[in-house]
């Protein structure tokens, strides 16, 4: 298995920090989260540690199923600036969010939102595409304004345009997905965090309600040869999830 961590866990702490204790425990991989405070990240750096990378795309203050075509082209110019990180630094996958329906726009517009979130994800697909890299689109956890909270609905969409899924096992799970019905042939990349499906806590591995050795199981016997992100919201969740995943696979 490939195991790596999400820079999220230490978002108040420097990013050298957050390597730092991702590889010391063993890691091979990290997922870098490219929003602030990690805005701008110094290659340098990175090639200081012993570690593979993928890279999250921009989520705070991002849209790319905006309706208003300067917020919108906005959105996808910070996310290309992740797959041109993803290029210059041979990440095995990029994270992108499908976007978000507020309030107006969901009550009035979501079809025009979902037309334009599917064109943003044809353009960024592309573009990633074109660089060699990975550009791959995550469920969503079922919150107001989500879109693609439904793995068929986006599985369909990623199949039609050759790209490929992030799958985020505690969003799929927020939204009802029993572990059978989580697996999709499009999924390239996980991100792997537990919660007793009534939020999306973000919680270690096997402290929710998750049955993770079924999702998970089901994965290997796929030969899913991705990532397995542990994506939870301190330093201790990461080891607590890295010693359950040593202790059950």
């Amino acid at each position: 298995m490939k195991i790596g961590a999400s820079t999220l866990a230490g978002i108040d702490r420097t990013l050298a920090e957050t390597l730092e204790f991702i590889e010391n425990l063993g890691l091979d991989y990290a997922e870098l989260v490219h929003q602030f405070p990690t805005e701008t990240i110094d290659v340098d750096i990175l090639e200081s540690y012993n570690l593979k990378y993928s890279i999250h795309s921009p989520f705070m203050d991002v849209n790319i199923a905006a309706l208003q075509d300067k917020s919108r082209l906005n959105s996808i110019n910070q996310i290309k600036d992740s797959i041109d990180l993803a290029n210059k630094i041979n990440a095995e996958a990029v994270v992108i969010h499908p976007g978000l329906a507020p309030f107006l726009a969901n009550k009035y517009f979501l079809d025009k939102v979902y037309e334009t979130a599917n064109s943003s994800i044809k353009e960024l697909g592309e573009y990633g595409r074109d660089l060699g890299v990975l550009a791959t689109i995550e469920n969503m956890p079922t919150f107001d304004g989500m879109l693609y909270k439904n793995l068929e609905d986006l599985n369909e969409l990623l199949t039609s345009l050759d790209m490929s899924m992030t799958l985020d096992i505690g969003h799929a799970n927020h939204a009802g997905y029993s572990p059978e019905a989580m697996y999709f042939d499009s999924i390239k990349h996980i991100h792997a965090h537990d919660n007793f499906g009534d939020d999306d806590a973000h919680l270690a591995l096997g402290e929710g309600s998750i049955d993770l050795k079924c999702i998970i199981g089901i994965l290997e016997e796929k030969h899913y040869n991705g990532i397995y992100i542990i994506e939870v919201n301190d330093y201790d969740s990461i080891k607590k999830s890295y010693e359950y995943i040593k202790k059950n696979f």
